[in-house]
Parts: C-alpha cells; sequence; structure tokens
C-alpha cells in the first residue's frame, strides 16, 4: 500500500482530487491543448456517471468539465494497460454524445465539441510520440477530415518525440509520472506549477489523508469480498480455462464474460489484467495470483 504522499497524478485518488479543482483541471488542459486562452465555465466533476437507459451499461468519467466555448472535456488517467482502452474510448464518446442533445432538439449541430483525454504511461501504438490525435478522416482522401466536433487524444508519459511537442507538455507528463512534493519545476511552466501547488496541498492535508485510507480499506473489502464471492461460485481452474478462451481467443470484454458466467465483474476484471500480463501463466498458476 501506498501512503498519500507517495501516490503520483496516475494513482485515481490523487488524479481524481487534484482535477477536481478547476484551477488544476483548467492549466492540465491549458498544457494538452496549447490554449492558454482555454476558460473553463463549470466546476469540474469526477466520477461523473452517465448511461442512455437504465438496462444499459453506464459510464463514469474520471473528470467531466466544460469551458466558456461549451466545449465537453473528459479526461482520464489510465496507469494499467488494458487491452479494451481504445474501444472504451469509442463507448465513452458515444455515452457522452447521447446525453448532450435534450428532447425536442431539432438540429445534430447543437452537439457540442468534445475532448477525450486519456493520459497513461504506456504507449499504445507503439510509434514512441508523447500525444496522439485522432479525428475521423476519409480513407480515399486522408486530408480530408471529417468535421465532426469530436476529438480523442492519448497521451503517453514516456514518448520520445520532443521535438514534435511543447516542452511544457512533456513537463508535465513526465510530472504525471513523479509528481513528488521536491520536484524541479521551471517558472516558465505556469500551468504546472499551479497543478502542483494543488498536489502539495493535498499530500499534506491530513483530512485528505484520512479520506484516502477511507478509500483504501473500502476497495480492500470490495476484493476481499470479491475473492469470496468468486471462489464460492466455483472459480476452478476449468472456469478460468473458459475465461482464458472467452478474453485472449474470441475477444469478449470483462464485461460480457461475468454475465456469461455469472460471475462477480471485478474477480473477472482481474483475472483479465492478469492474462493480459501473465499470458504463459498456467491456470493454475493464475488461481495463486488471484
Amino acid at each position: 500500500m501506498k501512503t498519500l504522499k507517495e501516490l503520483t497524478l496516475l494513482d485515481k485518488f490523487l488524479f481524481d482530487e487534484v482535477m477536481d479543482i478547476p484551477e488544476a483541471h483548467e492549466a492540465a488542459l491549458r498544457i494538452i491543448l496549447g490554449d492558454e486562452n482555454l476558460r473553463l465555465l463549470s466546476i469540474s466533476q469526477t466520477e461523473k456517471e452517465l448511461r442512455t437507459a437504465p438496462w444499459l451499461r453506464s459510464i463514469r468519467l474520471d473528470v467531466y468539465s466544460v469551458d466558456e466555448n461549451m466545449r465537453i472535456y473528459n479526461t482520464e488517467a489510465q496507469k494499467n494497460q488494458k487491452t479494451d482502452l481504445l474501444r472504451r474510448s469509442r463507448f465513452y464518446q458515444s455515452v457522452m454524445d447521447s446525453s448532450l442533445l435534450k428532447p425536442g432538439d431539432e438540429s445534430f449541430n447543437l452537439l457540442n465539441d468534445t475532448f477525450t483525454i486519456m493520459i497513461t504511461p504506456f504507449d499504445l501504438f507503439g510509434e514512441g510520440k508523447y500525444c496522439y490525435t485522432f479525428h475521423a478522416r476519409c480513407d480515399e482522401n486522408p486530408a480530408l477530415i471529417l468535421k465532426d466536433g469530436a476529438t480523442r487524444i492519448f497521451l503517453n508519459t514516456r514518448g520520445t518525440n520532443a521535438e514534435e511537442v511543447s516542452e511544457e507538455l512533456i513537463q508535465f507528463l513526465n510530472y504525471m509520472e513523479q509528481s513528488a512534493l521536491n520536484v524541479d519545476i521551471p517558472d516558465t511552466n505556469k500551468n504546472l506549477l499551479k497543478i502542483h501547488k494543488h498536489v502539495r496541498q493535498i499530500k499534506a492535508s491530513e483530512e485528505m489523508g484520512v479520506k484516502f485510507m477511507q478509500r483504501w480499506e473500502e476497495e480492500a473489502m470490495l476484493k476481499r469480498e470479491g475473492r469470496e464471492e468468486g471462489h464460492s461460485k466455483g472459480l476452478t481452474e476449468g472456469k478460468i480455462s473458459i475465461i482464458r478462451f472467452q478474453f485472449l481467443t474470441k475477444h469478449k470484454t470483462p464485461e460480457l464474460i461475468a454475465e456469461d458466467l455469472g460471475l462477480p465483474l471485478e474477480f473477472v476484471q482481474k483475472l483479465c489484467d492478469l492474462l493480459v500480463t501473465h499470458p504463459k501463466k498456467s491456470d493454475a498458476e493464475l488461481v495463486d495470483l488471484l
């Protein structure tokens, strides 16, 4: 278990608490988008839940905000590498879009511009870039962009193309991994200094220390309950073999597997994560890791 002071901005608790502060989230967006004129209109919302229908899957956005031009931002920090991040970004985009129009709105031009931003300590695309920005393009003419107002950005804290991005962005992405109290930040990076100020305040707060411990205890309890429930439902090596086949061969999501097998999602998700990080381990060895 990490202490609060040891957390980095890639850790969900610290990321959510810092980006819940409008000044900090605004500073991060200015760095990422290179727009010093960006001004957030609303207070950032962390863990914002959206659902298109009661019987369909909801999404829980890390940090959701709107700027004065009514552009919408969803900013996520994803510390663990999972196989579904690209399609997850697609699903998040679609559910966000479905919530933007009211009954009676006649034109789809009323849809807000949206930015889905995912920050990771790994390279999803293997091109060595710090930043990958995606818009829909025409296959027959790649220069022709589909101007539908949707932008997806994937940031890699371990990029190598320093000559293609701003120094401010590189410093921010390095800070995402370090986030230490004594980190040296250049005076020229005013936005990162703002973020660091709030990181220091949160790490020094006794109230936040208690909140972090309570959150950790809650998650530990849920994991214990998940393990107990998973074993009570007969999670044997045979079950692991079935999950391995459905996940790696059939490419089913953990959610679908959990639903099909009647197993706790948290348990199935953990096993799928282990299958990604330890693909060569036997079913018996995976049981010991659960």
